[in-house]
């Protein structure tokens, strides 16, 4: 790393910093892609089994059982 005044920064400079700080947290989201990826499969299935449960019980507790007898 030189001084900037006596060089101008230049296009390459940039994509070469870019690079060297985002190349590492690229490489740590790439080695645990599989976990995040079933990590958020499993919370989605959680959440909508809940839903589903919760759904469920709403409609028993707002349904109206009615009989009917026939004379």
């Amino acid at each position: 790393m030189g001084s900037t005044a006596e060089q101008p920064v230049t296009r390459e400079d940039l994509e070469e910093e870019l690079r060297r700080t985002i190349g590492g947290a690229g490489e740590k989201v790439e080695d645990r892609k599989v976990g995040i990826v079933a990590g958020v499969a499993i919370a989605g299935g959680i959440a909508l089994l809940a839903a589903y449960l919760i759904g469920r019980r709403i409609g028993r507790v707002r349904s109206t059982v009615v009989e009917i007898r026939r004379i």
